[in-house]
């Protein structure tokens, strides 16, 4: 017994100088973080995924005092990816929030660096990213595109924009938009005399949208989550689509999946 514990004396230290760890860290995925500097982000693989087909990314960016590990477990915006082949990146903002204020910001470079960094665990299909947000986190999606869209196949964003008069030096593919008449937290931004198309404004403006918006009426996805559809295809520069509802604020069920099936190319499915 004596000449044992002398053995394990003489293991333990020689084991703790080696550096190396007992066991692996867990891999970063779904609530265990992936770091990033003096941040992070979290990251969710989607279903059957065969570990070598370059995937599409969403890039959703959490609304205020919220972080990713929420993310990556609602259904609302995982369940949507993971059933669509879908990579999910899911970035932490500084103090749970976002300064999407101004141009001036740390937080597009950060987010960029998660697209790049999530590159070197996964194949991912640069032709295919997709840049969404949610109340302060669709406001900072705004930001990111318009600091930072060129490559960035389309824009969608929830309940959330930045001011419609701001330049944008950048701009995605398409814009994809859905907000409340009700909502009173990021108060829907009407314009002139209640006019109901003004919260994409700015990236009509950008796009060089000149033509009549085309009303392509009334959608839904459940009895609850019905949409008024408008949009505008006539642009030099892309797309600009707006989903407009009667109710308040919050991420409409099934509205992140189906914005999904239509870029894909995927038959219109719930959830």
């Amino acid at each position: 017994m004596r000449y044992l514990l002398v053995l394990f004396i003489l293991i333990v230290p020689s084991l703790a100088m080696t550096g190396e760890p007992a066991v692996d860290a867990p891999r970063c995925h779904a609530e265990i973080p992936c770091p990033l500097g003096d941040r992070s982000y979290h990251v969710k693989e989607p279903d059957d995924w065969d570990g070598i087909s370059p995937l599409p990314v969403l890039l959703h960016f959490h609304g205020w005092m919220r972080q990713g590990t929420l993310i990556v477990k609602h259904g609302r915006i995982s369940g949507a990816t993971r059933r669509r082949g879908v990579l999910l990146l899911a970035p932490n903002g500084a103090g749970k929030t976002w300064n999407f204020w101004t141009s001036d910001t740390d937080d597009v470079a950060f987010a960029a660096a998660v697209i790049e960094d999530a590159a070197k665990r996964y194949p991912i299909d640069r032709s295919r990213i997709y840049v969404s947000g949610y109340s302060y986190g669709a406001a900072m999606a705004w930001r990111y595109v318009c600091e930072n869209g060129d490559g960035v196949a389309a824009l969608l964003a929830i309940s959330g924009t930045l001011r419609q008069t701001e330049t944008c030096p950048a701009a995605p593919e398409e814009i994809r938009h859905v907000h409340g008449t009700s909502d009173t937290v990021m108060d829907f931004p009407f314009g002139p005399g209640g006019d109901t198309t003004y919260p994409v404004k700015l990236w009509r403006k950008r796009l060089e949208c000149n033509g009549p918006p085309r009303d392509l009426g009334a959608w839904d996805i459940t009895r609850h989550n019905s949409f008024r559809r408008t949009q505008w295809r006539d642009c030099t520069g892309g797309r600009v689509t707006l989903d407009v509802h009667e109710r308040g604020h919050f991420i409409p069920r099934g509205w992140i999946a189906r914005q999904l099936d239509e870029l894909l190319d995927l038959p219109p499915s719930y959830p």
